[in-house]
């Protein structure tokens, strides 16, 4: 196999690859599929079960999550909030709400890393912050 991803992947770089999607979705017409068809051809990954459910997941429930930040980022409109930031957090709600395998700490503590490498220092703290609240809002939906 080339240079690129394999299936030997960690979860971290999963995660990396399926932000990397959703933040990509935001700015093509493509369909799901060509957007993840593209990205193995130019990135050379190989997608596991998580990058497909997260990616496909994330867009399938598109209205419910973007509600779910709406509610959570007060006095922001989704409009606002930073492409990139707003990739993560649509990864990181979904994990939260629909992968009851992933910690919800650790789909925190992964998208503020995010943003801190992708996005800007006070992206993480809002991330961070919008995050907090939701898994807050989460535990008393249970």
């Amino acid at each position: 196999m080339a240079s690129g991803v394999g299936n030997n992947m960690t979860r971290k770089q999963a995660r990396e690859e399926a932000f990397i999607l959703i933040f990509e979705k935001q700015f093509s017409a493509d369909s799901l599929q060509d957007i993840l068809e593209i990205a193995v051809e130019v990135r050379d990954i190989v997608p596991d079960e998580y990058i497909k459910t997260v990616f496909f997941g994330a867009y399938d429930s598109i209205e419910e999550i973007d509600a779910i930040i709406s509610d959570n980022a007060i006095g922001w409109s989704i409009k606002r909030i930073s492409k990139t930031a707003l990739a993560i957090l649509r990864l990181a709600v979904f994990e939260m709400k629909y992968m009851e395998d992933i910690p919800v700490a650790v789909s925190i503590n992964e998208a503020v890393e995010l943003s801190k490498k992708y996005a800007t220092k006070d992206d993480a703290s809002f991330v961070n912050g919008i995050l907090s609240t939701v898994s807050k809002q989460l535990k008393t939906d249970e």
